[in-house]
């Protein structure tokens, strides 16, 4: 709870912060660098998911995230994986993230006047990487804390499943 709580902070705030200090409006191409030609800030808006796919689609989103967090609570207390370390900082560090872009989803980051009215459900995403000339990172899709921690928490829940024995895999052979 503390970690999803903390990562939700940490995506909120740097996005309050980033957005009050660097948004301008129709001014979108403009990178402040803080690593010249590698890492900076841009801001920019996401009406959809991972790469800007599933664009205007942020009610189905915000809902499949609330189906996801469900199903994150349910595993974790329900089915009783909280009993996991590396399993519950993982789906804190995705419940986070998820939180995070989902207030925005829900219109909560959008302030009237200074965004455009068309982006009220869009994701505020800010955080500018590339690697020039190098193929799909020259730049890569902006992104946020919220983002980070979800490819973060996904990753770690590869490794957890492909790490974690099965219940059938008890380390004995059966003979057959």
């Amino acid at each position: 709870m503390l970690i999803a709580a903390t990562g939700l902070a940490a995506d909120l705030w740097t996005k309050s912060a980033v957005f009050a200090e660097h948004y301008r409006e129709n001014d979108s191409s403009h990178v402040h660098w803080w690593i010249d030609g590698v890492l900076g800030i841009q801001t920019s808006f996401n009406g959809g998911a991972l790469f800007g796919m599933f664009q205007g689609g942020s009610w189905w989103l915000a809902g499949l995230s609330l189906v996801a967090l469900t199903g994150i609570v349910v595993w974790l207390f329900a089915y009783r994986m909280a009993a996991s370390l590396l399993l519950t900082v993982t789906l804190a560090m995705i419940c986070g993230g998820i939180l995070g872009n989902l207030y925005d989803r829900l219109g909560f980051g959008y302030v009237a006047g200074v965004f455009p009215e068309s982006w009220r459900f869009h994701v505020r995403d800010w955080i500018h990487f590339q690697l020039e000339g190098v193929r799909f990172l020259d730049p890569w899709p902006n992104f946020n804390i919220a983002d980070s921690l979800l490819v973060t928490g996904a990753i770690l829940l590869f490794c957890f499943a492909v790490m974690t024995p099965g219940d059938s895999d008890n380390g004995e052979s059966t003979g057959r």
